[in-house]
């Protein structure tokens, strides 16, 4: 039986006020949003927050644009000075003008205002999506709120929703956020909890909150550029595309080997060799950013390699774990800087964003960045984001193990379909198929593969079926405690389709994250989808 879906262009859940996912049920639906087709887009209430401003943010730009701005131009609202000032430099260097207007809105609420041309609105929103540092939802309608201005509601919410600004109960909820987070780092060699107030490698203190998960990613850069000079970053393995984004277009670049597999590692080290050769007094790059595992080929990177590298030839490595997750991987020994997205399954109700940067205090250049970060860290984090983030993350880890076994079977039975010849499935990325040896490197005791999968088909034509067909939640993101599926390669490189492919990352691609569904009801579900994919091949 499948479950109950939304309208294409709803919020995923349905009814949620902040949802950070969009119903896009079918694959013409998903080429419609890219293409910028009316009849999608004028349909959209909802969207993945980076890409898709929110209903109640856009009401107070125009708010903004309306009280302060000139006909030819166009607003993107931040939470701070420095925020707001970080964007308007970014645009500057690409010859843009802005100009920047503080706005109280509220005793409790203030805003900076950029404003630039309306015809360069599509690179400012490069800004907005690469950095993750706009205003959220739910400080777009505490702003509208205190200008008695009614923002966008959905009717019959789900999700009780924090509204309160309460100080103590923000600052309560952040100190449990990073004790929660140092508590899962924080553990014995057998995967036990450690007490992290005696001894251990992580502490609280060592763990810094952001808005976004990119945030994070963005703030781990800009504290390696600080700390240790303006040298090329190493994107290693097909990552996240704005992680890649970030790495181009902040200091002076970076060197991509997208396969992340042993060979890159050869490369790699082939590469540090000459970058040292041409000037032995300075590192050869500044820091090498990956993921474990990938999104969305499900690779594992063999960590203590790169990590004998970076120490040989004294780089930072800065992990995204975001898919591994704190319950199933420990990867921390291996890394400088561990972010993570906590929008996804940390929180798992699709209902607000978070991200984390932790440092581990066991390498060598964790006081200078510890120093730095101290420094120049801001906390933006809204109140009510970080309590709802608090509320949502108390059941995580049971959450993990129960997606974690349903996947399992899921991939199982999807894996032995790809292994027959008339099948329309050409293979499954899952971590317990893909590299397999060096996740097992880093997997904690008694954990399992995590809750995504990725499904390649032999056509487009099986790959459209099968989506079309499955009778789930359909939508970008990840890591919610719904089944969510999505063609990743469609979605996130539409405008470089051919370039992915050559990294192996075709379009006729499907990318799921598993819920809490029952297995049985998800196991027919995908039965039926990969029958009406097949169906194609007959």
């Amino acid at each position: 039986m499948a479950i109950a879906l939304t309208p294409m262009g709803d919020p995923v859940p349905a009814s949620t006020r902040h949802a950070i996912s969009v119903s896009l049920p079918t694959w013409a639906d998903n080429v419609g949003y890219m293409e910028g087709d009316e009849r999608v887009i004028d349909r959209m209430k909802s969207g993945y927050p980076r890409f898709v401003v929110h209903l109640s943010i856009r009401q107070l730009a125009r708010v903004c644009e309306e009280k302060f701005g000139l006909p030819s131009e166009a607003a993107m609202v931040f939470p701070s000075a420095r925020t707001a000032g970080t964007c308007s430099t970014f645009l500057t260097a690409r010859n843009v003008p802005s100009r920047i207007v503080r706005y109280s809105v509220a005793e409790d609420a203030c805003i900076f205002v950029v404003f630039f041309p309306t015809a360069s609105s599509r690179l400012a929103k490069q800004f907005w999506q690469h950095t993750g540092l706009g205003v959220t939802s739910r400080f777009a309608e505490h702003c509208l709120t205190a200008l008695s201005i009614p923002s966008r509601k959905q009717p019959n919410e789900h999700h009780v929703e924090v509204d309160t600004l309460d100080v103590q109960a923000a600052v309560d909820a952040k100190e449990t956020l990073c004790r929660r987070i140092a508590g899962y780092l924080a553990r014995d060699k057998y995967g036990r909890h450690m007490d992290v107030d005696v001894g251990t490698p992580v502490v609280e203190n060592d763990v810094f909150l952001y808005p976004t998960g990119m945030s994070a990613i963005w703030s781990a850069h800009q504290l390696a550029l600080a700390v240790r000079g303006t040298h090329k970053s190493v994107c290693f393995g097909f990552l996240y595309t704005d992680t890649l984004k970030v790495l181009e277009k902040w200091g002076p670049g970076c060197h991509f080997l997208g396969h992340g597999l042993d060979a890159s590692i050869d490369e790699l080290d082939a590469l540090l060799a000459r970058e040292q050769a041409v000037d032995p007094a300075r590192p050869p790059v500044l820091a090498l950013f990956t993921e474990f595992p990938s999104n969305p080929l499900l690779r594992s990177v063999d960590l203590p390699r790169l990590r004998a590298l970076a120490d040989k030839y004294d780089f930072l490595i800065v992990i995204d774990d975001t898919i591994g997750n704190f319950v199933n991987v420990d990867v921390l020994p291996f890394t400088d800087i561990l972010v993570t997205s906590l929008s996804k399954l940390f929180s798992g109700a699709a209902n607000v964003t978070g991200g984390s940067l932790v440092l581990n205090p066991a390498r060598r250049h964790y006081v200078a960045l510890k120093n730095s970060l101290n420094d120049t860290y801001e906390d933006i984090y809204f109140a009510p984001d970080a309590i709802t983030m608090e509320r949502n993350s108390r059941d995580f880890a049971s959450r993990v193990r129960a997606i974690d076994a349903t996947t399992e079977r899921i991939c199982d039975f999807l894996h032995a379909a790809s292994l027959r010849p008339t099948s329309s499935l050409k293979e499954i990325f899952y971590p317990k198929y893909q590299t397999p040896v060096h996740y097992a490197r880093c997997a904690r005791p008694a954990s399992d593969f995590g809750g995504l999968f990725t499904a390649t088909f032999k056509t487009p034509g099986g790959a459209r079926a099968f989506y079309d067909a499955l009778g789930v939640y359909k939508g970008p993101s990840l890591g919610t405690n719904f089944t969510l599926a999505c063609p990743y390669t469609i979605i996130a490189h539409y405008e470089e389709l051919d370039w992915a492919a050559e990294w192996g990352v075709p379009c006729e691609l499907v990318r799921v994250s598993v819920g809490l569904e029952p297995v049985g009801q998800l196991l027919s579900i995908f039965s039926d989808a990969l029958r009406a994919a097949d169906a194609m091949r007959a």
